[in-house]
């Protein structure tokens, strides 16, 4: 079962990947549109800005909710690089329960909120604010449910990842 758990979790993250490149492509295709039509046509074109803005917070918050690993956040980890393990994930299991804590508490109200957004749209594509922002609502449920996971197999004793900076490359 873990086996078709693990690769069932590895295509939806590729899948993932495929919508964050897609929106990136997009975000690109509309800049372009932009310069084309600002400064060759003299004729400027809200709606490619608009794209650009709108695709940019799905974007981050997209990649962050389901396609950044782990070990690929930007951490100050001077410290946390600096203990021992047992230390290490008392400070990992702190940060998680701090985390889940915080953005459960704010979960009601950010939904609230972006319920409330409905009455508002984007000047020029006329999106609606709730479908707009209902994107850091499936982030807030991603990053409870990722750290809730992280939190549950620190418990069990699996030491959360610690980089060497001596030895991280850039992949090549």
């Amino acid at each position: 079962m873990t086996t078709w758990l693990q690769t069932a979790g590895r295509w939806l993250r590729r899948r993932a990947e495929d919508i964050a490149a897609a929106m990136l492509m997009t975000m690109f295709v509309a800049f372009l549109v932009q310069i084309v039509f600002r400064y060759l046509l003299n004729l400027p074109v809200g709606w490619a800005n608009e794209t650009s803005v709108v695709l940019w917070l799905w974007l981050v918050l997209w990649g962050a909710a389901f396609v950044l690993r782990e070990d690929e956040e930007i951490r100050f980890d001077l410290l946390y690089g600096a203990v021992g393990p047992p230390v290490r994930r008392a400070m990992f299991l702190i940060a998680a329960l701090t985390l889940i804590t915080l953005y459960t508490l704010s979960l009601p109200a950010v939904v609230d909120y972006v319920a409330f957004m409905k009455v508002e749209r984007t000047a020029y594509m006329k999106i609606r604010f709730d479908v707009l922002y209902s994107i850091y609502v499936i982030f807030a449920v991603a990053a409870i449910a990722r750290y809730l996971y992280l939190a549950w197999r620190t418990l069990l004793g699996s030491d959360p990842r610690t980089d060497d900076p001596t030895k991280v490359s850039s992949g090549v």
